[in-house]
């Protein structure tokens, strides 16, 4: 199951309270204060790691609380400092206060640390308190609370290409045969519920992430079916990979379901259509798939197409190294 939206309830850890002693030992009749200071609570600290794959740690653990901040003791002693919670997120986490939707944190590079939440200040003992006029203070202070508050953590995929297309299309196939991700594939209609990335290995080592993202249904972007959950995987990929069925499967026409998610993209933010976008021409293995592609081509002039076939496995190779080479361009 793959978590990219959950809310969560974090707490920073309490400072100690400061100590209120008298030092008292023999042949010492005026020794005067002695207490420590309380210790400082503990932090709530945001990691990114390229290691975690979703929230769903988060989703199943909302509540995250730091240590608190040990009190002062007496002979100064300082109370210990509360421990630090550390959270590790994956690339593309963004961090909103859950009230006001105001975002806080977003967290992209690899071990970039965030201080979301900073743990409360120690107390002062009465030792910090005396004066050559008050030799003896009673005089204490508490610790301070940490912070703490209901936050939502959104999870935006990072990877160089983003696979676009309608449900049945051919994008699951696609990532089976060009990476090590494995989402669901079946000959009858249904969609992936669950971006899904993949790394695209070349010879030379060369290394490119792809991520197979929930096929997209007419009114995405006024948030039907899977709606905004999808679209926004679309906006960090650097390439956008259009997977088309040209063999017009269920009586749909491709040069339609092209316009219509160029349009469910644009309806959304349209930044993501000055994107570089690569036409893959699936199902080309079909008797309609010639006719409908020279139509598509007539209609959408100037487009980057590459005929592919998924089952059949032709035209792969073509593709990879198109991909590539519009990548690197970037």
């Amino acid at each position: 199951m793959f978590i990219d939206e959950t809310k969560v309830y974090l707490r920073a850890g309490n400072g100690g309270h400061g100590c209120l002693s008298f030092r008292r030992e023999k042949y010492l009749p005026k020794g005067g204060p002695d207490g420590g200071d309380g210790g400082t609570g503990g932090d709530v600290i945001l990691v990114c790691d390229e290691n975690e794959g979703d929230l769903r740690r988060y989703a199943f653990q909302p509540h995250w609380n730091a240590k608190n901040g040990q009190p002062g003791a007496g002979r100064n002693k300082h109370g210990a400092d509360g421990a630090d919670v550390i959270l590790p997120v994956p690339p593309g986490t963004q961090v909103f206060e859950t009230e006001s939707g105001l975002l806080v944190a977003e967290l992209l590079e690899h071990n970039e640390r965030v201080v979301l939440l900073k743990g409360g200040r120690g107390g002062l003992g009465n030792n910090q308190f005396k004066t050559s006029t008050n030799q003896a203070p009673r005089k204490t202070t508490p610790g301070k609370e940490g912070g703490r508050g209901d936050f939502t953590f959104v999870l935006k995929t990072i990877a160089d290409v983003g696979l676009v297309g309608f449900p049945n299309a051919g994008k699951s196939s696609l990532t089976n045969a060009f990476t090590n991700a494995r989402p669901k594939c079946a000959p009858y209609p249904f969609t992936t519920k669950n971006p899904s990335v993949g790394i695209i290995e070349f010879d030379d080592f060369k290394r490119i992430s792809l991520a197979d993202i929930p096929g997209l249904i007419e009114g995405a972007s006024e948030n039907r079916g899977l709606g905004h959950r999808f679209l926004k995987h679309v906006e960090r990929c650097r390439l956008l990979l259009f997977i088309i069925d040209m063999a017009g499967t269920d009586n749909r026409k491709p040069s339609d379901d092209y316009a219509a998610l160029l349009a469910e993209l644009e309806n959304f933010d349209p930044a993501l259509l000055e994107k570089p976008r690569l036409i893959a021409a699936n199902k080309m293995d079909c008797e309609e798939s010639a006719k409908n592609l020279t139509a598509f081509r007539r209609k959408h002039k100037g487009l980057d197409i590459c005929k592919i076939s998924c089952t059949a496995g032709t035209g792969l190779d073509k593709l990879k190294a198109r991909i590539r080479e519009l990548v690197e361009k970037e």
